[in-house]
């Protein structure tokens, strides 16, 4: 990394006390960029201030909407606004990184409190929806003031230029390659075992396609097993399972980063089965770092990070019928489980934090270029902005 020490100021615009793909990402960056001697302030939504990490900033507590399939907790509103003008206020930062700034929460505030050097990340793939087109009219001159722009995916950058008309750079989602490469088996995960992590209680994170598929797999391959990590109430989940195969079943909770690495390397397959709303596929990527051979619904996203099936197996959406002969097969076949494996592994290395983030600070470097670091809008052009009348 060749850049100054520098003040950067992160928004995460979801609460950060509930799992997500945004919130491990900006964590991440977050704690990457303070081990390269930058300073670091992460604005978020937070319920439980007293455990947050000290890098951490609340704007507040959040609140649930709907949105793309699931319920994000987000933060918006006067308080809000104010809360967000103190920090940038305070914050004296040379840069201002917000992720997802065109959804209704306090990224996008930002965006309109201050002025100077904004990037902005754009992590959702889907179509159109009802929180964007609320805040429409006033989107359009929130998006220009950025002066650099990311995606996540190129499903990211077509649902940036679907709904905004307009583009962005992309750089993938990062992850400690190295940490998942290095994850111990566990003989209780080992076997004909299946894993997967999610919010199982989320229609599209496909749990259910996979419930249906069991019971096929099961004929065939007897002794497999189901290991299910991630928040959630697992007896909602055990009421669909037939209650013959229950015992096939284990659900093991929220699990550690490094408990995560030892799953993914201990398991025999990794099953995907989400059936939409998904731009990037973390996940996907430290399966891969982690050995594991994966199979993955065909949903855009996951087609293009699994290269239309290079580096895993994929299936066709909401089809159980298909994934259970896709397991069957490679459950029979260990030789191509361990081509995946390999493959996946060297492939997983670039999503690595040193690879990504050598791509984010190119994107610091031209957003710097003449700026005299990150000010406050006038109060009347912020408000104004906000409610949507400037110019009026």
């Amino acid at each position: 990394m060749t850049l100054q020490k520098l003040r950067i100021g992160l928004v995460c615009p979801y609460g950060w006390d509930t799992p997500g793909g945004v919130q491990n990402h900006v964590r991440d960056l977050a704690e990457y960029l303070i081990a390269k001697g930058h300073y670091v302030s992460v604005l978020a939504p937070v319920i439980d201030e007293a455990a947050i990490p000290d890098y951490v900033v609340s704007a507040g507590k959040p609140i649930s909407i709907p949105y793309n399939g699931a319920v994000a907790r987000v933060l918006f509103g006067p308080i809000a606004f104010s809360r967000v003008r103190h920090w940038i206020s305070d914050g004296n930062f040379d840069l201002l990184h917000l992720h997802e700034p065109a959804i209704p929460s306090i990224s996008l505030l930002a965006c309109w409190a201050a002025e100077g050097p904004l990037v902005g990340t754009f992590h959702a793939a889907a179509k159109r929806q009802k929180a964007i087109f609320a805040i429409g009219p006033i989107l359009e001159p929130v998006i220009e003031k950025l002066t650099a722009r990311i995606a996540v995916s190129e499903a990211a950058r077509e649902t940036l230029t679907e709904h905004l008309e307009t583009d962005a750079v992309v750089v993938p989602n990062g992850i400690y390659a190295d940490l998942y490469r290095d994850g111990q088996v566990r003989p209780e995960w080992s076997g004909n075992t299946l894993g997967f992590i999610g919010r199982y209680e989320e229609p599209r994170k496909g749990l259910s396609v996979l419930l249906e598929a069991l019971p096929i797999i099961a004929r065939f391959a007897p002794d497999v097993r189901v290991l299910v990590a991630g928040p959630g109430d697992s007896k909602d989940v055990e009421d669909q399972i037939d209650p013959q195969l229950r015992h096939r079943f284990e659900f093991l909770g929220r699990i550690s980063e490094k408990e995560k690495a030892d799953f993914l390397s201990s398991i025999a397959l990794y099953i995907a089965p989400n059936t939409g709303g998904e731009s990037f596929g973390i996940i996907l990527a430290e399966a891969l770092a982690g050995g594991a051979a994966v199979v993955a619904s065909d949903i855009p996203a996951f087609d293009s990070l699994l290269g239309s099936g290079e580096y895993g197996t994929l299936f066709q959406s909401e089809n159980p019928q298909e994934l259970a002969k896709v397991v069957i097969d490679l459950l029979r076949d260990a030789d191509k489980r361990k081509s995946f494996s390999q493959r996946g592994k060297v492939y997983a290395q670039r999503f690595d934090w040193d690879v990504v983030a050598e791509d984010i600070f190119s994107i610091y470097e031209m957003a710097l270029v003449g700026g005299k670091g990150v000010t406050l809008s006038s109060e009347n052009r912020a408000w104004n902005r906000f409610l949507g009348r400037e110019g009026k």
